[in-house]
């Protein structure tokens, strides 16, 4: 069985467009002016995202530029303050350095003989000694040093545990 309207040859290129087996009816009770400004309004919409995308991003530029900034303001704020503190610590530093050095220089001027001598015998009631304190000592001039060769070196061997303990026992009953 043929169909009629697929019926016959076809001289275009492009294919048939086929049409939809239902068509939707329009409502006759729908105002048509709800529609046009519809329509109004939403190019008014398009038109005003469109002035508004160069302004976002201008602003969102501006805000990470502000961020960055501040970013970089707040670090340098950070090393001044380290340095400002380290600046600090030299300075005490130096202080207590000086103030060392004065106390070595102290020390060694206290410990001059005559003051030395001076203290001793107004603190302590000290007194230099008389000749009849004096003890005069000889000692022979012989040499006290023993050279190694001289003396017998025993080395003992090793023994085990029992043995050491053995021993031990043996001089403690001597």
């Amino acid at each position: 069985m043929a169909y009629p309207r697929y019926q016959g040859y076809q001289y275009e290129t492009s294919p048939r467009k086929l049409q939809p087996e239902y068509t939707p009816r329009k409502n006759p009770y729908q105002k048509k002016k709800s529609s046009t400004r519809k329509v109004v309004k939403a190019k008014e919409q398009k038109q005003t995202k469109r002035t508004l995308k160069p302004k976002v991003k201008l602003v969102l530029f501006i805000a990470v530029a502000f961020a960055i900034l501040f970013a970089i303001s707040y670090q340098n704020s950070l090393i001044t303050e380290n340095f400002n503190q380290k600046e600090k610590l030299k300075a005490s530093l130096a202080a207590i350095d000086k103030e060392n050095e004065q106390l070595k220089i102290n020390i060694e001027k206290s410990l001059n003989l005559n003051k030395v001598e001076q203290s001793a015998k107004e603190m302590l009631g000290m007194q230099k000694l008389d000749n009849s304190q004096k003890v005069y000592i000889n000692l022979p001039k012989k040499d006290y040093i023993e050279s190694s060769s001289t003396e017998n070196f025993t080395i003992e061997e090793d023994h085990n545990i029992w043995q050491n303990l053995i021993q031990f026992v043996k001089k403690l009953i001597k």
